[in-house]
């Protein structure tokens, strides 16, 4: 769809120059330059891009800023930073088109008591600084964090999104109460759900079981949705590509204005362009 943003891929280049940063990280970190993602996006009509840090770098940026300079159409980047980075440096990020931080938790991070109230000081301090800036919040976060930390994502005085359908698994279906919550949640707040990842919170072959939950959002909440690729999909390369991916959005919302919604509008309105 022409005019169409890529809000959630990631670049990966050599090891040799970026070289992985995660001591705990799960996967080999693949070789995914810019070229080889546009070799995809550009035919499909995306003209808009929102490059997400992976977690794979933790918080050395190099990577996704180097392919920010590079980029030749309107991009955006979320970056991982200390929340008490230097002023000079969220500068610098934000001439290049940075406009949010991370915050990343693995989405297959059992229950742990107490981790909602030791992340509390980083999103109150990343919350101020972002208000100044006019950035928003990015949160990566297993369902059941998603739900503890609904309370407080509520009050956010910036935008902020929640990737993978806020990670709850489809398995249990739409009605289950921390899915209920999101939603409820994205009513009352500058909340945002990333329709991306689905073969993370699904395990059945097409992902059928996810459907339900998809289009439970776009009947609640249509304008708090965007897309993303979720590129190169790492340790799910093998099951899934973009070219898939993008497909299953046309299932989910065969109406073309709400795709356009989904992909041009919502994205235009929440980014800046």
């Amino acid at each position: 769809m022409k005019g169409a943003c890529d809000t959630h891929f990631h670049i990966f280049g050599a090891a040799e120059r970026y070289p992985a940063r995660d001591p705990q990280l799960r996967y080999k970190p693949p070789y995914a330059p810019l070229e080889e993602y546009l070799r995809w996006a550009e035919p499909h009509g995306f003209e808009r891009f929102v490059f997400v840090q992976p977690s794979a770098y933790a918080r050395d940026n190099a990577c996704m800023l180097d392919a920010m300079r590079a980029m030749h159409h309107a991009c955006r980047g979320i970056v991982d930073v200390d929340e008490n980075a230097p002023d000079r440096l969220l500068s610098e990020m934000q001439d290049l088109g940075v406009c949010g931080v991370r915050v990343n938790v693995s989405p297959v991070h059992p229950p742990e008591e107490g981790l909602a109230a030791r992340l509390m000081p980083r999103i109150d301090r990343l919350e101020a600084r972002c208000a100044e800036l006019g950035w928003q919040l990015d949160f990566l976060l297993p369902g059941w964090l998603t739900r503890e930390l609904a309370p407080r994502l509520t009050k956010l005085k910036v935008d902020f999104t929640l990737a993978h359908m806020g990670m709850f698994l489809a398995k249990d279906g739409p009605q289950q109460p921390g899915f209920q919550q999101m939603i409820e949640m994205l009513k009352s707040s500058r909340g945002y759900a990333k329709l991306t990842g689905v073969y993370r919170v699904s395990k059945i072959p097409g992902f059928s079981d996810a459907k339900a939950m998809a289009q439970a959002l776009l009947a609640e909440v249509p304008d708090r949705l965007i897309w993303g690729s979720d590129y190169p999909h790492l340790s799910f390369a093998d099951a899934v590509d973009s070219e898939k991916l993008y497909a299953l959005l046309a299932d989910w919302a065969p109406d073309d204005s709400m795709r356009r919604k989904i992909l041009v509008d919502n994205p235009a309105r929440l980014f800046g362009f």
